[in-house]
């Protein structure tokens, strides 16, 4: 089956009794993509009929170190759209979130970079179960998280406006100031209609799906606690309280630990998902805000929103091994999908720092617009989406 693509190696073992059964995908320096470069089984090997093949499938050639390329802009996108974040779906597109400043969802397509729908943030909460909130009621979406299998986008509402919301979210305040908990929406990627909402604690930042798909963590920047949130049934299981203005999570490989950026603190926190016991890791840097795991899950890499530095910690021992000065005010950032570079918005210096993860070293600092606050990257383009508060999104690409 050498060199097949997929749908006729399935009709030639179908014509021979047998069925298809795990589909690999390994790079390839000569197979085209989607083809056949491996099967397991020797050839001229008797098979039973009503056995399974597993077969691997060509990606290509392997594409060069991201860290040996250097961005270069091909778009700049202005528009109905205040962006305070943009993530890749790695399905073909990118979602930015335009919080109470247009109360929208912005879905643009990763390979033409047009805007193909507006997702409004408006619903009717008892038509999800939750009364006390008669009418129609507003978000401020502000952050997204795809789910593993690419069929949800989740995005996080700053607060809520509308009938029996009587106290909105700010961003000074603490579990005393009252603020009214807010929601999470649940966005099908087949309709990108909103199909579900979760309540969770008061005025949501971050939120990230575990690998396995079974829960969904919410940070909760003034209710100072994490939500969990069991995805099978949309409901929050656990608030767990983790410190002063919680921020960013990551999530490692295996799902077992999720690591939560305490803004108010030089402090990370680790929850253990399968006995929600926590373990602190003092003095990563000042005022830790977003965090990004390495593939392999042996590093987290920390924007220090405080001191303008990028910090690398070794996950075994929670200490911080290496560190580099990106820009004023380092807000998100995304990492390569072959780990070997990190990208960060700089929120004052109005630029975009590349860093080689390695060594941590500042290859390359591009100009974007004013206050850049979101970055996501596109792992099949190879392309970086840079949203800017001022109201556009640039899209850089690595070559």
């Amino acid at each position: 089956m050498h060199g097949l693509r997929e749908p006729v190696a399935a009709s030639v073992l179908a014509s021979a009794g047998l069925g298809i059964g795990s589909v690999g995908k390994a790079h390839d320096p000569v197979a085209p993509v989607a083809t056949v470069i491996s099967q397991s089984f020797e050839p001229r090997t008797m098979l039973v009929p009503g056995s399974s093949v597993d077969v691997t499938l060509s990606l290509g050639p392997r594409p060069p170190a991201s860290s040996s390329l250097r961005l270069h802009r091909v778009k700049r996108t202005t528009g109905a759209f205040s962006p305070k974040s943009v993530v890749a779906s790695q399905g073909g597109l990118v979602f930015a979130q335009n919080m109470m400043y247009r109360h929208t969802v912005s879905v643009f397509n990763d390979k033409t970079h047009r805007l193909i729908k507006t997702i409004r943030d408006s619903v009717r909460l008892s038509d999800f179960g939750f009364g006390g909130h008669p009418g129609t009621v507003r978000g401020g979406p502000v952050e997204a998280a795809m789910s593993l299998d690419g069929r949800y986008v989740y995005v996080s509402n700053y607060s809520m406006w509308g009938a029996g919301f009587h106290h909105p979210g700010h961003d000074v305040g603490s579990p005393a100031s009252g603020f009214d908990r807010s929601f999470v929406y649940r966005i099908p990627v087949a309709t990108l209609k909103i199909d579900q909402v979760i309540r969770v604690g008061s005025v949501p930042k971050y939120l990230a799906v575990t690998p396995d798909g079974r829960y969904l963590l919410v940070s909760n920047w003034t209710s100072y606690t994490v939500s969990v949130v069991d995805t099978a049934t949309g409901r929050q299981i656990r608030s767990i309280r983790v410190g002063r203005y919680p921020r960013g999570i990551a999530i490692d490989p295996q799902s077992r630990f999720a690591y939560i950026a305490v803004m108010g603190s030089s402090n990370l926190v680790r929850i253990d998902l399968r006995t929600f016991a926590l373990r602190t890791l003092h003095g990563v840097g000042s005022s830790p805000r977003h965090l990004v795991m390495s593939p392999a899950g042996d590093y987290l890499y920390v924007t220090l929103n405080g001191s303008g530095r990028v910090a690398k910690v070794r996950v075994s021992t929670g200490r911080v091994v290496a560190s580099a000065a990106s820009g004023s005010q380092p807000r998100s950032m995304t990492i390569a999908e072959d780990g070997l570079s990190l990208y960060v918005v700089n929120y004052v210096s109005g630029s975009v720092s590349k860093i080689r993860t390695s060594d941590m070293h500042v290859i390359q600092r591009v100009g974007v617009d004013h206050h850049p606050i979101g970055i996501t990257y596109v792992n099949s383009t190879r392309e970086v989406w840079v949203s800017c508060y001022s109201g556009s999104i640039i899209v850089f690409r690595d070559r």
